[in-house]
This record gives C-alpha cells, sequence and structure tokens, in this order.
C-alpha cells in the first residue's frame, strides 16, 4: 500500500483495513447513482430483501469469470485511484474486474457472510447516498441472533472507500443489520472514528437509515476466455 493510504489506516482493526471519508467528490457521486439507477432491469437481481447488479456478469459454477471489460463509469474515477494508492497491487490482475452493485433501503441489510476464494483477499467497497454501518465477527462464532458477539462496527459515509484485506478478510464475518437507525454511534464504538468526514454528525449517537448503495470492487483469481464459456458454465 502507499503511503497516502497509510494514513487512512483503521487502526483498531487487525491488519488491514484502510477507510478514506472523501474517495469520490458529489458530481462523481451523482454520476454513479445516475448509471445506477437508469440500468435496464433485468441488470437487477431481486433477492429476498435486496437487489443487486453483477458486473461484467455472474461467475460460474465453478467460481469462474468469464473474461468481460467493466463498462466506463465504473472504471473512472474509481479505478485509477485504486493504482494511486496501491489497492489491488499485489492481486494476480493487479486490478479489480468484478464489481456488486447492492441496494440497501431503511430496515435492508445482509446476514454475517464471507466472500470466499473465489477472490483474490481484498475488498474495496465505494459507498453512495447515504452513511450504513457494517458489522464484523469472527468467523465460526454464528450469527448475531444466535449470540454472536459483534467485536467491531465500522461507519460507511457516502463518497467513502473502505478496503479490507488479509485477516479482515480471512478471519471476520461482515454484515448489516437490518434497521431503520444506525445507533450507539461514537469513538468507543465506531472503530474509524477518527477517520470520518462527519463526526458532529454522528455525535448524537444514532442516524437514521436512507437508501444506500455500495459499489464492491473484488478480483476473481479464475477468468475464462469466451471460447472456453461453455466448458466453466458447466461447472467442469
Amino acid at each position: 500500500m502507499s503511503a497516502d493510504l497509510e494514513t487512512a489506516r483503521v487502526k483498531s482493526l487487525p491488519d488491514d483495513a484502510f477507510y478514506v471519508a472523501d474517495f469520490i467528490t458529489e458530481e462523481e457521486e451523482e454520476l454513479l447513482l445516475q448509471k445506477i439507477t437508469t440500468a435496464p432491469l433485468p441488470r437487477w437481481t431481486h433477492l429476498s430483501h435486496r437487489r443487486l447488479q453483477t458486473w461484467p456478469s455472474a461467475l460460474s459454477n465453478a467460481n469462474t469469470l468469464i473474461s468481460s471489460p467493466l463498462p466506463p463509469w465504473l472504471v473512472s474515477p474509481v479505478i485509477p485511484r485504486f493504482e494511486s494508492l496501491g489497492v489491488f497491487a499485489d492481486a494476480p490482475h493487479r486490478a479489480p474486474n468484478h464489481v456488486l452493485v447492492n441496494e440497501y433501503h431503511p430496515g435492508q441489510g445482509i446476514l454475517p457472510h464471507e466472500d470466499g476464494p473465489a477472490y483474490h483477499p481484498m475488498v474495496a467497497t465505494v459507498s453512495l447516498g447515504a452513511p450504513i454501518v457494517l458489522d464484523l465477527y469472527q468467523k465460526g462464532q454464528g450469527r448475531d441472533d444466535e449470540g454472536c458477539r459483534l467485536l467491531h462496527r465500522v461507519l460507511q459515509e457516502r463518497r467513502s472507500l473502505l478496503v479490507t484485506t488479509k485477516k479482515i478478510y480471512t478471519d471476520y464475518l461482515h454484515g448489516i443489520a437490518e434497521t431503520t437507525k444506525d445507533e450507539e454511534l461514537g469513538p468507543d464504538s465506531i472503530c474509524n472514528w477518527d477517520l470520518l468526514r462527519e463526526q458532529d454528525r454522528y455525535r448524537c449517537g444514532w442516524v437514521e437509515r436512507e437508501t444506500r448503495i455500495s459499489l464492491t470492487y473484488r478480483d476473481v483469481l479464475k477468468v475464462a476466455k469466451v471460447g472456453s464459456t461453455m466448458k466453466f458454465l458447466s461447472g467442469r
């Protein structure tokens, strides 16, 4: 990682996590949101509690990505800024090749989970539209509603970048609570509090959820050319 990114290290977490509050501008955020919300309806996958887009495509049954470029609006300005910070510099493809676009309305979330071995152990998430709290759990302890102890909380502001890798990727689960309000916010509970852009906004201890959209950039390890499409789609 570059020296610039080192100043964004979340020091209370084990290696490694970095938080950049002003990763993109308001104008860039507006353009990204416009591209996402006007995408053709077939681009959206509807799950039970939320919806998402997958770019350039979903992985095959063999966790393989069919080689295809990301659309320009998901490349610039985000990926050149990754390069300037050294994000994905050690990844096999030296840059992300896959993006999940997740939409969270108030009350929506995702259960604690891990991203798994299909990807290089690094995730770079750009948050759009509204802040949200990411919860971190020790792997193997089960879900929070089954008595799992919550270990860390990261507040992701709009226009921010959160990079997680190494132990945070391999040894922890991450999830987002299904709530309409993120509460108990403060320097003792939010591990990236000192890196936030708008600390004063959260000093009251809570924030109402609004619609938040995340761009999750990852490097899929196995990539197949179009000529091998049928082989990998069959999972053989």
